[in-house]
């Protein structure tokens, strides 16, 4: 039977394109290339994954070394210049700035002046001594020149000259990399899988995105299926892809309070029975076999480290941050410029620092959170002068799961009843992850009778209430429970 290449080869013989030995030879020739290419592959006999990462890959691993964990602090006078240029004022009096605009610099001068930062400074703080270290900084997402809660105003306009902006950010040093901050359509799975795509091809760009409420990324959901989360594993291609999902229940509803942490915690290939042995190595091990980073931050400064973080890391890793709304602005979500210079670094765990520790054998109750309720309940434990029986720790990275920190906790409060406290349903947030793993730590590595218990929301179908009084009354039940005796 006549097959398609031999049809092809009579009608180009038949027309005096070719002739038959000039088809022949090149058809042997073309044999030869597969034949020695199988030959060398039966000899190979070890695999790099590198030898699949091409460039700008090319020599991105040769340098590094695999085991050491990142230096993410800086100068502190770099801290300081990064500071004051973003908070300062337009270059020039022919620049009409919105006055609205130039009461917002005066607030962020004051508080550089008194050497403490927002959510705002310190995402421009991580940023800024990226680009000053020569890499590329990519944000695109709904609104984020201005950021959708007007915290961040990073793209700052002419209100006399149309089209005549002015970005701090690329002002910082003439050496500077370039930083490209762009507001994109409600097209999350078109957008999300461009910026992927950006991630995968640029081992030395810090890519994010950035969802204008964390729920809107269900969109892209096939996204993060298919190409974020299994990327690694399916085609050996490592991507430091950063996607920021505002996340919190604030009462504004079911679209707009839960950016579904579950979801993105049921994608960790991390085992829950497994612990890795607890050496020098356990940080390390744990970050070069997760195959992202689950995180949800309560202060600037570990939002700070965790961006650094993911460039300097001897590898690439995506990560899923959950971002604050009321926390921008929160009075006490600040970070000291002390907590972002040499030698400071990430969080993945923020023990108790109150009363509590001074006498920890009578502390009668250990809070474990994450994110905003940690602020929620720190609060109404001050109301009620429960800060030395109650210890509330928060989990700043969820995946890979902090069991030393955790574990170093539990020992701490020897009498304290152990509880995991969430805002969203029980069926929903982090809960159904952290559970079996807190249970596996127990097993292990204490008496056996120790338990912990889940409090929170009760289960439902909906991520939030859409009635204002019972958000309340929920929020007020879990703050009751969670502190009550």
């Amino acid at each position: 039977m006549d097959t398609c290449i031999s049809k092809y080869a009579k009608k180009l013989v038949g027309d005096g394109v070719v002739t038959q030995k000039e088809f022949d030879d090149e058809c042997a020739k073309y044999d030869k290339i597969c034949n020695d290419a199988l030959g060398l592959a039966k000899k190979k006999a070890v695999f790099y994954n590198k030898d699949w990462l091409d460039s700008p890959w090319h020599g991105f691993f040769d340098t590094k070394d695999p085991m050491k964990a990142p230096e993410t602090g800086v100068s502190a006078e770099i801290i300081d210049h990064i500071a004051s240029t973003f908070s300062s004022d337009v270059p020039d009096e022919t620049f009409t700035l919105h006055s609205g605009l130039k009461r917002i610099l005066k607030a962020r001068s004051e508080m550089t002046k008194k050497r403490t930062t927002d959510w705002a400074l310190g995402e421009a703080l991580a940023w800024g001594s990226l680009l000053m270290e020569g890499y590329h900084v990519r944000l695109s997402g709904q609104d984020v020149e201005r950021g959708t809660f007007s915290h961040r105003h990073h793209v700052l306009h002419d209100q006399i000259r149309d089209k005549e902006v002015y970005v701090p950010l690329n002002n910082l040093s003439p050496d500077q990399a370039e930083y490209v901050v762009c507001n994109s359509s409600l097209s999350e799975y078109g957008v999300l899988g461009f910026e992927s795509g950006y991630a995968i091809a640029s081992p030395n760009a810090l890519v994010m995105w950035e969802a204008q409420f964390g729920d809107f990324s269900n969109t892209a959901q096939c996204i993060f299926d298919q190409i974020v989360s299994s990327g690694q594993s399916k085609w050996v291609r490592q991507s430091g892809l950063t996607v920021l999902l505002p996340h919190g229940y604030e009462g504004m509803g079911p679209e707009h309070s839960s950016a579904r942490p579950e979801r993105f915690l049921q994608m960790c290939a991390d085992d829950p029975d497994v612990i890795p042995p607890m050496n020098e190595n356990f940080v390390m091990q744990q970050y070069h076999e997760a195959n992202w980073f689950i995180c949800n931050f309560t202060t600037p400064a570990n939002l700070f480290h965790g961006m650094r973080r993911q460039m300097h890391l001897p590898f690439r890793k995506p990560l899923i941050v959950f971002t604050p709304k009321s926390l921008l602005r929160h009075p006490d979500a600040r970070s000291s410029f002390d907590e972002f210079t040499t030698g400071s670094e990430i969080k993945r765990l923020i023990p108790e620092s109150g009363p509590a520790t001074e006498k920890p054998e009578g502390v009668k109750k250990l809070l474990f959170c994450s994110g905003k309720v940690f602020y929620d309940l720190n609060k109404r434990r001050n109301e009620k002068g429960l800060e030395n029986k109650i210890a509330i720790s928060r989990v700043e990275q969820i995946s890979p799961f902090p069991y030393d920190l955790i574990l170093q906790e539990i020992q701490k409060y020897p009498n304290a009843k152990i509880l995991w406290v969430q805002e969203e349903h029980k069926n929903q947030g982090c809960w159904s992850y952290v559970y079996p793993r807190f249970l596996t730590l127990i097993q292990k590595f204490l008496d056996g009778n120790t338990t912990i218990s889940f409090c929170g929301r009760t289960t439902s179908p909906s991520t939030a209430t859409g009635n204002k009084y019972s958000h309340i009354q929920e929020q007020s039940r879990l703050e009751k429970e969670a502190l009550g005796f």
